[in-house]
């Protein structure tokens, strides 16, 4: 399965790195990639099995999500179960672990299968560093919001 992983270090520790993540509705306070994020379903606000909708930046497309992987101030896996993107499958896992006190190396992957079959296949080289220029945007956000509290501006609707 084709991924993509960036790997950034935040200056602080994991709690408050995992607790950025943890508020599971509310990506969208550093994702630029993102309109908006809410929850959805009836799973609760995070934990295994809570669902949410991303809208994306672009005011077209969305994504839902469900997390399917919950170790606590180590990693959350989400499942990419639907959306308008054109992609088949698609699982997103996000790793932390402490390099200090006060540091922590995040890792996000991203697991995907386009849709179109051979076609999407063939378009894999083309999507990879479009998902990493994506990623990379939304772990550098999580940084500044983490290291600088640095919240994204959206525009009025």
């Amino acid at each position: 399965m084709p991924h993509v992983t960036v790997t950034r270090t935040i200056d602080a520790p994991v709690s408050e790195v995992w607790a950025s993540w943890d508020d599971y509705a509310n990506i969208d306070k550093f994702n630029p990639n993102l309109n908006r994020s809410f929850l959805i379903g009836e799973n609760g606000a995070t934990g295994l099995g809570a669902t949410r909708q991303c809208d994306l930046e672009d005011g077209k497309n969305f994504i839902q999500e469900r997390i399917v992987e919950y170790v606590p101030e180590q990693k959350v896996t989400v499942d990419i179960y639907n959306g308008t993107l054109p992609l088949k499958s698609a699982k997103a896992e996000v790793q932390m672990k402490p390099v200090g006190p006060n540091r922590t190396e995040l890792n996000f992957t991203m697991h995907f299968v386009p849709k179109m079959g051979l076609l999407g296949l063939l378009m894999v080289p083309m999507m990879k560093p479009q998902f990493k220029k994506l990623l990379g945007k939304l772990v550098d956000g999580n940084r500044a919001y983490i290291e600088s509290g640095v919240v994204i501006a959206r525009q009025a609707a």
